[in-house]
C-alpha cells in the first residue's frame, strides 16, 4: 500500500504548486507560506484525532522529537525558498529544480540510512539530472530575462532543504504514528514561518491579501496537508530512495495545470527533459 500512498502524495503535491502560484500573484510569499502552514497544521491534527494517534504523544522518544523538529525546520526553510522562487520565476523551471532534490536524497539515503544504490538507480539519477538541466535551460523571452536569476538560487536552496527533510523525516517517524509525526513537524514549520514573517516586517501585508488569493492559499494548504499525510505514510513503510522519486512525479500534475491555468508551454528541449525525469523516476521502481 505504500506505493499507493506515494502516488497520492505526488497528485496532491502537484496541485499544491498550482494553487500556491495562484495565491501569491500579489501576496508576499513569506506571508502566504505562514498562512498555508496554519491550514496544514489544522488538517494534520484533525487526522491525528480521527486516527486516535493523540494517545501516542506521551510515548514519543527524545530522539524522535529531535529528528521531527529538525525535519520540520528543514521543511520550513524549503517552503520559504520554494515559494519565493515560485513567485518570481517560471513554474516550469522552478518545479524541476525543486524535484531534483531526489538526487541528493538518494545519496543521503545511501550514506546515512544505508539504503542500497544499484547500477540502475545510478543510471536513473543521471537521467533525472540531465532532464532537470534541459528543463531549466530553455530559451527565455525578453520579459523573463528582466527578472534576473534570483529565483534560481531560491529554487536550489529549496531542493537542498527538501532532501534533508526526507532523510530527517524518515528517521523521525520510526516507531511513531506517521500522522502524529506529520502534525508535530508541521508545528515546527508554523513557528518558523511566522517568525520569518515578523522578522522581515511583512505582518502588515496580511490585511492586504484579497479574498481570492486567500482562498487559493488555503486550498494550497489543504492539498499540502493531504500530500504530507500520504507521503509520510509511504515513507514509514517503504524505502526513502523509492518513495521520494514517486513523490517527485508531481511535476507531471504541475506542468499539466500550468499549461491550462498559466498557459506556460514547454519547448522541445524542455519536453525532452521532462521525459528523462519521468523515465528516471519510473525506473526507480524496478
Amino acid at each position: 500500500m505504500w506505493i499507493v500512498y506515494a502516488f497520492g502524495s505526488a497528485l496532491f503535491a502537484g496541485l499544491t504548486s498550482i494553487l500556491a502560484k495562484c495565491g501569491i500573484k500579489k501576496t508576499d510569499s513569506n506571508a502566504a507560506t505562514a498562512i498555508r502552514t496554519v491550514v496544514v497544521l489544522l488538517f494534520a491534527w484533525l487526522m491525528v484525532f480521527v486516527d486516535g494517534a493523540q494517545h501516542d504523544l506521551g510515548t514519543v522518544t527524545a530522539r524522535t522529537w529531535i529528528f521531527l523538529i529538525l525535519s520540520g525546520a528543514a521543511t520550513g526553510a524549503s517552503w520559504l525558498c520554494y515559494f519565493k522562487a515560485l513567485q518570481t520565476g517560471d513554474i516550469n523551471k522552478v518545479v524541476p529544480i525543486d524535484k531534483s532534490s531526489t538526487i541528493m536524497t538518494i545519496l543521503l539515503a545511501f550514506l546515512l540510512l544505508k539504503e542500497e544504490i544499484s547500477p540502475v538507480k545510478l543510471a536513473c539519477v543521471g537521467l533525472i539530472a540531465a532532464g532537470t538541466f534541459l528543463m531549466i535551460t530553455k530559451k527565455e523571452d525578453a520579459g523573463k530575462k528582466a527578472e534576473g536569476k534570483g529565483w534560481l538560487i531560491y529554487a536550489l536552496l529549496s531542493a537542498l532543504f527538501a532532501s534533508l527533510t526526507s532523510i530527517l523525516g524518515k528517521v523521525g517517524i520510526e516507531g511513531v504514528n506517521s500522522n502524529l509525526g506529520t502534525a508535530i513537524r508541521t508545528g515546527v514549520v508554523l513557528i518558523m514561518a511566522w517568525l520569518v514573517v515578523f522578522l522581515t516586517g511583512k505582518q502588515h501585508t496580511l490585511k492586504q491579501i484579497s479574498r481570492k488569493e486567500l482562498g487559493f492559499i488555503c486550498l494550497s494548504g489543504i492539498a499540502t496537508g493531504a500530500s504530507w499525510l500520504c507521503y509520510y505514510k509511504a515513507l514509514q513503510d517503504g524505502p526513502a530512495s523509492i518513495v521520494v522519486p514517486i513523490d517527485k512525479l508531481s511535476i507531471l500534475v504541475t506542468i499539466l495545470f500550468s499549461r491550462l491555468v498559466f498557459h506556460e508551454r514547454l519547448n522541445r528541449k524542455a519536453s525532452l527533459g521532462l521525459l528523462l525525469i519521468v523515465a528516471g523516476t519510473l525506473l526507480m521502481l524496478l
